[in-house]
């Protein structure tokens, strides 16, 4: 992997050679969550991916973003490299309306051996793939945790022996995560990224999605929706292709120099058709 390139996309060259530190981890993980934009337009685009993360993190390393496969797994491989001792977990995130379970519909990792004053034990969940939950590591351990606007909650799990549960913002976009404790490879995300990448049941198929996640909140673009939840709270609907991809541009930093023009006027004519498609089913 081009560990070099990884780091200048997300500002931090300085890390090349530094140690491996829970301050350090703070840092890339703030990095990537503020620069990497949660999205699955390559989805929109008819351009398969896979889970395999060498080959996310050269589309990061491009200027693109991703899912909780692409995101964690390309994370996962970055700290790897620069020294980290990080596992890969088997996760299930519960949206609203649904029930716990280990759905293998998130990609989940720890990271251990990195005392600080606040977490003595030395192990954290790093979670850059939530979309608009995390924003910094947390401690892995139970208790409630303020980042921004927004309250978190860690706890054992009920559905995971030995797992872990992270409860979401009320605001958040699902309701909370479990996760089993035993690391696992990539192999164990293949079906369901399959599933989420193709079935017009997934919300990745259904809604074109992209969020952002900085100190004081989240930008949220859900077909030609772009609201801001927490600080400076506000809602607005883009309407033509300008619009929307100056907001992709300036809002997620989503330039898509990698997708042709009239691939642009494909994307665009998707999103739109789907989007009055939304309307039409709110106002019925």
């Amino acid at each position: 992997m081009n560990t070099d390139g990884y780091l200048r996309r997300l500002g931090l060259p300085d890390l090349l050679t530094a140690p491996a530190t829970a301050e350090n981890l703070r840092r890339l993980h703030v990095a990537h969550i503020e620069r990497v934009p949660y999205e699955a337009l390559q989805i929109w685009l008819g351009r398969p991916t896979t889970v395999d993360p060498a080959e996310s993190a050269g589309r990061i390393i491009g200027g693109r973003g991703g899912y909780c496969y692409h995101l964690n797994g390309a994370f996962s491989l970055l700290l790897m490299e620069l020294g980290y001792d990080v596992s890969r977990h088997v996760g299930g995130v519960q949206s609203p309306g649904g029930t716990p379970g280990i759905t293998a519909n998130h990609l989940v990792l720890t990271v251990r051996g990195l005392p600080s004053d606040d977490n003595p034990g030395g192990e954290w969940l790093a979670d850059v793939g939530l979309g608009d939950a995390l924003h910094e590591p947390l401690p892995l351990v139970a208790g409630v945790y303020r980042q921004g606007p927004f309250s978190y909650g860690l706890r054992r799990s009920e559905v995971a022996p030995g797992g872990w549960r992270f409860d979401h913002d009320p605001s958040g976009a699902f309701l909370g995560m479990d996760f089993d404790p035993t690391p696992t490879d990539m192999s164990a995300f293949t079906a369901m990224h399959h599933h989420l990448s193709t079935s017009p049941e997934s919300g990745f198929v259904r809604v074109a999605t992209i969020a952002r996640r900085d100190a004081s909140g989240v930008d949220l673009l859900r077909g030609l929706a772009l609201s801001r939840v927490g600080n400076g709270a506000h809602s607005i609907s883009l309407h033509t292709a300008r619009d929307y991809y100056a907001a992709l541009s300036d809002v997620f930093g989503l330039h898509l120099d990698d997708v042709s023009q009239e691939e642009k006027e494909a994307l665009f004519g998707k999103v739109h058709a789907a989007h009055e498609k939304w309307l039409r089913g709110t106002h019925a």
